[in-house]
């Protein structure tokens, strides 16, 4: 009888056991759900090799699930860093996260492999690919010009430190872009300052983009507007100078014909005074 009891009292304290085992595990998951801090469905790790999670990386992309494809690349980063597969792990997660628009996620991978591989065989491409991200962020002359400026710097490391790579040409042409672009800033703001009758800070920013932005479309224009500009000063020797500079450069330009109209009305014609600051940049200029 005794030995009976003894083993209902063992049995009753297992019970008791599994009880307060089964209640601190259903408290735990309802705290997880409940807490807005953790998210139980990243509670376990990817712990897969390195070489499975790459492959694994490769099909999500080809099935088009670049989201899925990307975590996969990121996995293999954080949990191998600095061996090989996190070098080329990284090379796919800047790519993904720029097909994806996670553009500033696409810089930031991207210079970190830059700095950590500059002469890999796969540098020029994520330099590319940084400077692609910048590009696609690049807005109407009417706002900031910050990305054409980003743009303009990180495809210049593409022509300047792989001149052999097959995105220099490319890269040259979002240079070009992004150039027309902080060039029709400033012909923007110096529009502004002309229909203000402000013609000296009006002059500054058309001079800026002729001195500095000469292979750009804007430049034609420009040259126009110095005309107006000067001519409304009473500075004819300037106007006559950018006249026939924008004469000499685009002879069938609208720009000219209006610019030689707006002269002629005032009993004046093309004239270069060669030590103008104007003939020294129309020298220069991608029509001369």
């Amino acid at each position: 009888m005794t030995e009976t009891k003894s083993v209902g009292i063992r049995n009753t304290a297992r019970i008791a056991a599994v009880s307060l085992l089964l209640v601190g595990t259903s408290l735990l998951v309802t705290a997880c759900q409940s807490d807005p801090d953790i998210d139980i469905t990243k509670l376990g790790l990817n712990t897969d090799p390195p070489e499975q999670l790459y492959n694994q990386g490769l099909a999500n992309m080809k099935a088009g699930n670049l989201a899925e494809a990307s975590r996969k690349f990121d996995a293999i980063d954080k949990q191998n860093p600095f061996t090989d597969w996190a070098r080329k792990a990284l090379v796919m997660s800047t790519f993904t996260k720029y097909r994806l628009g996670r553009y500033e996620e696409a810089v930031s991978t991207g210079n970190r492999y830059i700095k950590q591989y500059p002469q890999s065989d796969d540098s020029a491409y994520v330099q590319y690919l940084v400077g692609l991200s910048y590009s696609k962020q690049i807005v109407d002359v009417t706002q900031d010009q910050k990305m054409s400026r980003s743009t303009i710097d990180a495809m210049q490391k593409v022509v300047t430190n792989y001149p052999k790579s097959e995105y220099v040409e490319d890269a040259q042409a979002k240079i070009r872009f992004a150039r027309d672009q902080l060039a029709g800033k400033e012909m923007q703001i110096g529009r502004y300052y002309l229909e203000r009758k402000e013609y000296l800070a009006a002059i500054a920013r058309f001079r800026n983009v002729v001195e500095n932005y000469g292979n750009t479309n804007q430049v034609e224009e420009a040259l126009a507007r110095l005309v107006e500009a000067y001519y409304a000063m009473g500075v004819t020797e300037e106007a006559q100078t950018a006249a026939a500079v924008l004469g000499h450069n685009y002879p069938d330009s609208q720009w000219y014909s209006d610019s030689f109209k707006l002269l002629k009305g005032g009993g004046l014609e093309p004239r270069e005074n060669r030590d103008s600051w104007i003939s020294r940049a129309g020298a220069k200029l991608i029509g001369a």
